[in-house]
């Protein structure tokens, strides 16, 4: 089980500006780290777009997920995934655990609402990990 994740600042701008572009609908991003201690360190952020066009729910085009599955494995990086909630906390949705099952990564979501970030994974139910912010 991973303890954590770790954002630069940098980071938190760049999302937090992603998710403000892209209200009334859902931001969302790939994040590239480094499993370090067993906590996910954020080396690098990849925004893409909600090709859902949704308040609710997010997806990510095939185009993106293939170029980014590409440049992890060059740059041998693991995955982390990162969306926006308008106008609702920053805990997982029901379609949110759903996608959980198939991208097993350490999940940020962003509330716009409560302006915070959470962390969590999934194992048999959605767990709530510590966020660092350097």
């Amino acid at each position: 089980m991973q303890k954590g994740v770790v954002l630069l600042q940098n980071h938190i701008e760049i999302l937090i500006d992603h998710a403000k572009k892209n209200i009334p609908n859902e931001s969302c991003a790939i994040l590239f780290g480094k499993i370090e201690n067993e906590n996910f360190i954020v080396k690098d952020v990849f925004l893409t777009e909600n090709t859902e066009n949704s308040s609710v729910e997010f997806s990510i085009s095939p185009e993106d997920l293939l170029r980014v599955y590409d440049e992890a494995g060059k740059r041998k990086l693991e995955l982390g995934i990162f969306h926006s909630h308008p106008d609702s906390n920053a805990y997982p949705s029901f379609t949110d655990k759903k996608y959980m099952e198939i991208n097993p990564y350490p999940w940020v979501i962003f509330s716009n609402k409560n302006k915070e970030f959470k962390a969590y994974i999934l194992e048999s139910d959605i767990i709530s990990i510590p966020l660092k912010i350097i």
